[in-house]
């Protein structure tokens, strides 16, 4: 089952022939064989996750990355008191920050700029002076830019002043090594279609289970109901509330096992690192250049800006790239004209370099 291109995105991404036939096979969302499968991504997810794991557990909920972001504030954040301080440098931030606004959720936020890295000096303030903050949320890997947060130092600074960690992990989960306990993070949000390498459909939040036991009844939304979620899969041993993306969770298992098989995260994030690489040191030599310094860049997805004094467009590359068999992301970034190269997925050295000659072949 060719692909008639590959996806350099961040998300949804090329898969294996392996996963996508995984969903060849229908299922019963009631079959004990089905819901053992949950039960065992729910526990690969937390073994990925730390060397702690009894502490934690994994809920998994229907819906893309940012139902998932909703669903965990909308229940995590308590009904009365507390306010949420949201780390915003890109348009994931924002989209969190109108999350807060549409289920009036008390909120402050951090707002930093799209091309600059979060000021833990800064943070800190917020946390010294605003006693109301409960709790504190940032994205580890913004693809607005590509920009890689440095969520081991807000985390520390959250919890120096006490406070409930939140990380929406979405395009770093599976690609890029992290421990949750030693990270101090008490939530952390990911999706079936990033780094694991599954196909769109659902997500899942990794929780301290301490935690996330003192949400009961904080949810905001029945259908995103976090702790009713997790509650029903405990209580009945895998099963959903509702009707689960049944072909979806059976792509994820098989691209768990195939991250297994890799390696594990060490290795995928070696060969993402490579990839990335690769890429910049390609496009520099086109004459494009990355729009974020090396020391705050992601392994996950790159911007690179618009040449000067040429007729480029954005549109004729993509056009150009797509019958060559690549896919492409226009730029998200507001105040200077990007595009966006992601090389996660079913990518290995030898694509990149395919597309750097394709590339070469538009200019």
């Amino acid at each position: 089952m060719q692909n008639p291109y590959l996806l350099l995105t961040p998300g949804p991404l090329s898969t294996t022939n392996s996963v996508r036939q995984a969903m060849m096979r229908d299922w019963c969302t009631w079959d004990n064989e089905y819901n053992q499968i949950v039960q065992e991504i729910r526990n690969r997810l937390v073994k990925l996750a730390t060397v702690q794991k009894e502490l934690y557990t994994a809920v998994l909920m229907q819906g893309s990355g940012s139902f998932c972001v909703e669903s965990t504030i909308g229940t995590v954040m308590p009904r009365d008191g507390g306010k949420l301080l949201v780390i915003a440098n890109g348009a994931y931030g924002d989209r969190i920050v109108q999350m807060c606004e549409v289920l009036n959720i008390p909120h402050i936020v951090h707002a930093v700029d799209e091309c600059e890295s979060i000021h833990i000096n800064d943070v800190e303030h917020f946390l010294k002076e605003d006693k109301e903050i409960s709790h504190v949320i940032a994205v580890h890997c913004e693809t607005t830019t590509g920009m890689l947060n440095p969520i081991e130092e807000i985390c520390y600074i959250a919890k120096k002043y006490n406070k409930i960690t939140i990380v929406d992990g979405m395009s770093s989960f599976g690609g890029i090594p992290m421990d949750l306990d030693e990270l101090q993070i008490d939530f952390l949000i990911s999706s079936a279609n990033k780094c694991i390498q599954g196909v769109p459909g659902f997500g899942f939040v990794i929780a301290k289970k301490a935690e996330l036991a003192k949400c009961k009844e904080n949810a905001r939304s029945l259908s995103l109901d976090l702790y009713d979620q997790y509650e029903t899969m405990e209580k009945h041993q895998g099963k959903w509330r509702f009707t689960s993306p049944t072909h979806v969770v059976r792509a994820f298992y098989k691209a768990l096992q195939e991250l297994e098989a890799e390696g594990g995260i060490n290795a995928r994030f070696k060969r993402y690192s490579e990839n990335q690489k690769c890429l910049v040191r390609g496009m520099k030599e086109l004459g494009f250049t990355a729009l974020l310094d090396e020391k705050y860049q992601s392994p996950i997805i790159t911007s690179f800006l618009y040449p000067e004094n040429t007729k480029f467009t954005f549109q004729q590359l993509y056009n150009s790239l797509k019958k060559h068999g690549f896919v492409i992301y226009p730029g998200k970034v507001s105040e200077v004209d990007t595009f966006r190269i992601g090389n996660i997925g079913e990518v290995y050295i030898e694509d990149i370099e395919r597309l750097l000659d394709s590339i070469r072949q538009t200019i």
